[in-house]
């Protein structure tokens, strides 16, 4: 979970470095055309089996919601301060359990309400609707969460009987088609440098991807997700160091109540003997961008 997180930190940095250059739903196509490459080698490690499934309708579902939240993210991350962005893509877990009880009818308690209440609270710190500097970016960040938490949903259904591996080449192949669309619409040829950063972003995500997926595989929510919060210092550091953004104390003060929030929930769920959606997927495809 650890190198998850600082992989896919690394890999905002790249979309922003390409964004220089390219739209951001160029970046998210060659994000899944090179990352698609970079995953080949599962595939055909494992053989064709590893493709066999009658999940299809499901992987379309999750891909189709995927690649929006995908596209929010991407725009909100060159749009926004690199911190501002990562710490709203934290909320995640919170419609997550949102969506457990309005989807699958799970019974969530008032401790859990409260740490999701306390959680959004955290998210209006950070957007701080209102304010002088508040900014329209800021909503796509949190939609792009909340795709991500529906898209969270699903991969728990698809955990039950398939393999990482399967789920990792399956959603880079659906992805690449599904990307291509927008990316026509803002078409330009990268040069040199921007070919480098774009394929960098497709191998730190699949990366990423890979390790995230196995992660929550072997793992409890409850240990993980503390440590998927440390993309947010890497991303904090990096981005002062490479593009002189500081941490202001809004996004300091709201990521420490998300964080504080999301480790809650994902604690009460470990307590829970009947196995929960959250209890294996916490996380967002603006991380696996997502």
């Amino acid at each position: 979970m650890m190198s998850s997180a600082v992989l896919f930190g690394f890999m905002a940095i790249s979309i922003r470095y390409a964004s220089s250059e390219l739209h951001p739903f160029q970046i998210a196509f060659f994000r899944n055309l090179f990352g698609l490459l970079f995953a080949l080698p599962l595939l055909i490690r494992a053989g064709p089996g590893l493709l066999r499934t009658d999940k299809l309708r499901l992987y379309l579902l999750r891909c189709s919601i995927g690649i929006v939240s995908m596209l929010a993210g991407f725009w909100s991350i060159v749009n926004l301060p690199l911190a501002h962005a990562v710490a709203l893509s934290y909320s995640t877990p919170l419609w997550v359990t949102i969506g457990a009880v309005l989807v699958l009818h799970e019974v969530v308690r008032a401790r859990r309400w409260t740490a999701v209440i306390i959680g959004f609270i955290g998210v209006l710190i950070i957007v701080r609707p209102g304010a002088d500097d508040f900014t329209t970016a800021s909503l796509v960040a949190v939609s792009a969460a909340v795709l991500s938490g529906c898209v969270a949903i699903s991969i728990k259904f698809l955990s039950r009987t398939e393999h990482p591996d399967a789920i990792v080449v399956f959603t880079t192949m659906i992805w690449v088609p599904m990307s291509l669309l927008p990316a026509l619409f803002v078409w330009e040829w990268p040069s040199l440098s921007g070919w480098g950063w774009v394929a960098l972003a497709g191998f730190l995500g699949t990366s990423a991807h890979m390790c995230w997926t196995r992660a929550f595989k072997i793992g409890d929510a409850s240990a993980l997700t503390p440590l998927s919060f440390v993309q947010l210092p890497v991303v904090a550091m990096l981005a002062w160091l490479l593009f002189g953004e500081s941490l202001d104390r809004w996004t300091l003060l709201g990521s420490t109540v998300i964080f504080l929030s999301t480790a809650y929930i994902a604690r009460r769920e470990s307590q829970i003997a009947r196995p929960t959606v959250t209890d294996a997927v916490i996380g967002s495809d603006t991380h696996s961008s997502r």
